[in-house]
């Protein structure tokens, strides 16, 4: 099996090279054998890759045989599989998800109890595939549907304001678009809809909406039909994009600011995670509010065990994953974070730009993401660390974040894949070129790096 599809916080690998059906069926027995001798019901749900029924067979096959019962949900967006596990008070949880990354990979997001693991824990199920010694028993299978249940509970959490709003949402052809339709059908808003019937092989465009070439379908519709707010889903739908009425691209660390201006009135001096690649505009609003900014590691495992630990009711990550335990359970929830959103906007007659617009903007580049092998990609990190630290003060909780006199860059290795992502941020353009410049020279050395 191959080492690298331990990630730091979830199994990821190339569908039909990594997770093959015996590795899968090994996977499903060595989280058997590594959740609590007492665990006994687990749930198990996927997204719509066409490669994700498979996986989910084989793996359900192996916990089976550790003596496990299992729930399938079927197809469903991450934060419902999430949500049957706080709901039924289940043991554990998997959930089969290629997340926003390219058609040939797929993966596994893993839950113990209701905390999704990470760092040493997967590794502990490797060591267990490794060794090959698993639990025996004959579980239990059977079929349930959440979908109903879980829009009951988050309807249930939300007062909308009186403003009618046009919204347009993009759900990629990932899983997201029926529940949506039938979530929004039930509030008073006007909305539509874009490629919402589940389709894994996405042939419209990747369901990420942290690229600015996949939003392009929702900025001309939103500009098109004059609508309020834009709203893109990832395609296992716990990361969020938003449009605003101007077509404009609301970056996730603009969108969890303005996510803290509401929840601050109410819980004034609350603590608010966000992540190494996070603008110094958001930090600054965060304070001028009266919150308190916590910078943090990258990846949704990771952020939620920060929450959990500085008991914060807000977290956020600039691809989009939004984390509220301020009235919900804490995990990361798309659909939610899109009716959080709506409520918010519906309750005042500000365009959502303008609220953009109160968030101090510097000069910065979006995410810029580079290949690099697994295997070196940490090394360069590293190395690049020691370059710098020896002349500049660095944040170094993930990855290197340089800071300069007039701005920031940032070095950091994916977790889910073989790249490097770096941003960079500046108080002019003159400063952002000089920052991206001094971060691509230390880079040059590397021949297996194409900048």
């Amino acid at each position: 099996m191959n080492p690298e599809i331990f990630r730091t916080y979830d199994i990821r690998g190339i569908a039909d090279v990594d997770l093959t059906n015996e590795a899968v069926e090994i996977l499903g027995k060595s989280y058997g054998t590594f959740l609590p001798s007492n665990a006994k019901r687990i749930g198990i749900g996927r997204d719509i890759r066409l490669s994700s029924e498979r996986i989910k067979n084989n793996f359900v096959k192996g916990l089976l045989s550790t003596g496990l019962n299992v729930i399938d949900f079927s197809v469903i967006p991450t934060p419902l599989l999430y949500f049957s596990v706080h709901k039924y008070g289940l043991d554990g949880g998997v959930v089969i998800t290629g997340s926003h990354n390219p058609e040939k990979y797929n993966g596994l997001k893993i839950l113990v109890s209701k905390d999704t693991i990470y760092g040493e824990e997967i590794q502990e199920i490797r060591r267990i595939a490794d060794k090959s010694v698993f639990r025996k028993g004959s579980g239990s299978y059977e079929e349930r549907d959440i979908e109903g249940e879980y829009i009951d509970d988050i309807l249930g959490r939300i007062s909308p304001g009186k403003r009618k709003l046009k919204i347009v949402f993009d759900a990629g052809n990932g899983t997201t678009g029926p529940v949506t339709k039938r979530l929004y059908s039930k509030l008073s808003f006007e909305f539509e809809i874009l490629f919402s019937e589940p389709d894994g092989s996405f042939p419209n465009h990747l369901p990420d909406p942290t690229i600015p070439e996949y939003l392009q379908d929702l900025i001309r519709r939103v500009k098109k039909s004059k609508a309020d707010i834009g709203i893109g889903f990832d395609g296992d739908g716990d990361r969020i994009g938003a449009i605003d009425e101007k077509g404009r691209i609301i970056w996730g660390d603009k969108l969890l600011a303005i996510y803290s201006s509401e929840l601050l009135k109410k819980r004034p001096g609350a603590k608010i995670i966000c992540e190494v690649k996070c603008s110094n505009g958001l930090l600054e609003y965060i304070k001028e509010l009266g919150g308190v900014p916590i910078m943090w590691k990258t990846g949704h495992s990771l952020i939620k065990a920060k929450m959990k630990e500085e008991d914060a009711p807000l977290a956020g990550e600039m691809s989009g994953h939004m984390f509220f335990s301020d009235n919900y359970y804490g995990f990361d929830d798309a659909i939610f974070a899109s009716l959080r959103l709506v409520e918010l906007v519906s309750r005042t007659e500000e365009p959502l730009s303008m609220l953009v617009d109160k968030i101090p903007s510097y000069f910065v580049t979006p995410e810029i993401r580079i290949d690099c092998p697994d295997s070196k990609k940490f090394e360069v990190v590293k190395e690049v660390k020691k370059v710098f630290e020896k002349d500049y003060k660095i944040i170094d909780v993930d990855g290197v974040r340089v800071s300069f006199s007039d701005g920031w860059g940032l070095l950091r290795a994916s977790n889910t894949q073989p790249v490097l992502v770096l941003r960079f941020e500046a108080n002019s353009q003159e400063a952002l070129n000089r920052i991206k410049t001094r971060f691509y020279q230390t880079l040059e050395k590397y021949d297996f790096i194409r900048l």
